[in-house]
């Protein structure tokens, strides 16, 4: 496995690859990490995976600065599974002050856009440089960050890109937790309290399933079962697979999704519905 640190190294180590997987992240690599570079592997002969904390993508009180940066450890995680890691600094990524950037659509101020305005725009923009940097043929993106995913198929469309996006199944801790960098910022007794999460996406699926109809009603008695118990709701969204658009009557492909906050920590979570 070689770590790489420069854009001109990667490209000359890259040019005569005729097949390659990628699979960009943040660093501070985890169990659901490790299946994508796992799922990779078996997509392509090179794998590559970056690990690159974007600033662009972070607001100005989010945790930039203390994101964890774990870069030998990811390494070892690494061992046998990535041909290619690719660590730049800031400066390498952004060798100037970045101005030009993609107009995102609509569906990128709502649900996580919200309540982060300017995560998106800075999540697609360096993604279209890694993607413009690494050229690969196939690149997977967990199923987590459900909206990041739909909007980077949505850009890879339009824009025309050869790239083929994977989508990578959430791994979950034993107690149905969806693994993240930042479930390390738990307190115990918010970590105990956390798969709350999931089991309450749980009963709307179920309610879904089971026939339910008024979805708005769902989604506000999510949110209020989990402000009764001290999470602080961003919200409760049942949406099409597809855009996740407003799901119209009779749409048989569904993802509910949530965001909410425990303490100082910012948990996301999905589960899709096939009726």
């Amino acid at each position: 496995m070689q770590v790489i640190h420069s854009v001109s190294e990667l490209r000359a180590r890259l040019a005569q690859e005729k097949s390659m997987a990628f699979v960009p992240t943040m660093g501070n690599l985890h169990a659901g990490h490790v299946a994508l570079v796992q799922q990779a592997r078996r997509q392509g002969t090179c794998v590559v995976v970056s690990i690159f904390v974007n600033p662009l993508q972070f607001g100005p009180n989010e945790d930039f600065d203390q994101y964890p940066r774990t870069l030998e450890a990811d390494c070892a995680k690494l061992q046998g599974l990535a041909d290619v890691v690719f660590a730049p600094s800031v400066a390498e990524m952004y060798p100037e002050q970045q101005s030009f950037y993609i107009e995102l659509p609509p569906i990128a101020a709502e649900l996580c856009g919200t309540h982060r305005p300017g995560h998106f725009r800075g999540m697609a923009t360096v993604v279209l440089k890694l993607l413009n940097l690494v050229q690969p043929q196939v690149a997977l993106f967990g199923k987590k960050d459900y909206q990041q995913l739909a909007i980077i198929r949505q850009m890879v469309t339009q824009f025309n890109l050869p790239v083929a996006i994977v989508g990578g199944e959430t791994v979950r801790a034993e107690d149905g937790l969806a693994l993240s960098s930042r479930n390390q910022y738990l307190t115990q007794a918010e970590r105990t309290e956390a798969p709350q999460l999931h089991l309450t996406l749980q009963t709307v699926v179920e309610a879904i399933v089971g026939g339910v109809v008024d979805f708005t009603v769902l989604e506000n008695e999510a949110e209020a079962a989990l402000a009764k118990r001290g999470w602080r709701v961003e919200y409760v969204s049942i949406r099409s697979q597809h855009g996740l658009g407003k799901p119209p009557v009779g749409e048989g492909r569904l993802v509910v999704l949530a965001a909410a906050r425990l303490g100082v920590t910012r948990l996301i979570d999905n589960l899709e519905v096939c009726l």
